[in-house]
């Protein structure tokens, strides 16, 4: 099997197939090969989680309420989705995407920023979270992931797995979810970065993500389209509400 045979096939089991992956992102390059692309979407069961949407602020991605009547606690819904820091480009499942943009522009690294950072509180389920990043500022395209999850011993403890994989072919990205399927407590995905595939433009991707997510627990999905020198972007989404 081929790597976009892989990633084709990951798709359609891991987010076609499965009713809750929770939040994911793909960060890898078209399948025209001519721009990079960041993948972003957000899933909701409780009243809550679904009183959201996606809104870009310039360059950023940004979640906001969707009737700022009903929320209940906007400490986890509310955040910073995409953010810029020269030609860095970052995605993120938490306010842990202004962690790391503070921490990069600071001198840091990926991971000295996200150290800081722990696994979500919300026991039972601990959500982990889950960061991507596109480095394009340098003379070669670097591409990080990480995710910050509870241990399985003592979940009042963050495990950190950080990963920093070659840079993908054409058409493939690298990808993360909450989630590895529905359940209570939520299983926390588990394993390395999986394959999934991009298309030749943002709208292309956007729409083949759209219509492989569940239905009913879909929100929210955006997709950034980057040139390949990191001078410019752009982002196209579509909301549930």
């Amino acid at each position: 099997m081929t790597s976009l045979e892989t990633a084709s096939e990951t798709l359609d089991r891991h987010i076609g197939s499965n009713p809750y992956p929770g939040r994911g992102l793909v960060v890898g390059k078209s399948a025209s090969g001519e721009a990079w692309q960041q993948v972003y979407f957000i899933m909701g069961r409780s009243p809550n989680s679904r009183n959201r949407q996606f809104a870009i602020e310039g360059s950023n991605l940004e979640t906001q309420p969707f009737d700022p009547s009903k929320v209940e606690d906007p400490s986890l819904i509310i955040y910073e989705a995409m953010l810029e820091t020269g030609k860095r480009f970052l995605v993120s499942n938490g306010d842990q995407t202004r962690t790391l943009h503070d921490g990069l522009e600071a001198g840091g690294s990926m991971g000295s920023a996200l150290s800081q950072r722990e696994r979500e509180p919300d026991a039972p389920n601990y959500t982990p979270r889950i960061t991507g990043l596109l480095d394009l500022h340098g003379v070669e395209a670097s591409i990080g992931l990480s995710i910050l999850k509870a241990n399985k011993i003592n979940p009042d403890l963050t495990d950190r797995h950080y990963f920093y994989p070659d840079v993908p072919g054409d058409g493939i990205g690298y990808g993360m979810t909450t989630y590895m399927g529905d359940g209570n407590p939520l299983p926390t995905f588990v394993g390395d970065p999986i394959l999934l595939p991009l298309k030749e433009t943002a709208e292309e991707t956007l729409e083949t993500y759209w219509g492989a997510l569940d239905k009913d627990n879909r929100i929210s999905l955006a997709v950034k389209e980057v040139a390949l020198d990191g001078s410019s972007s752009r982002i196209v989404f579509k909301n549930k509400y």
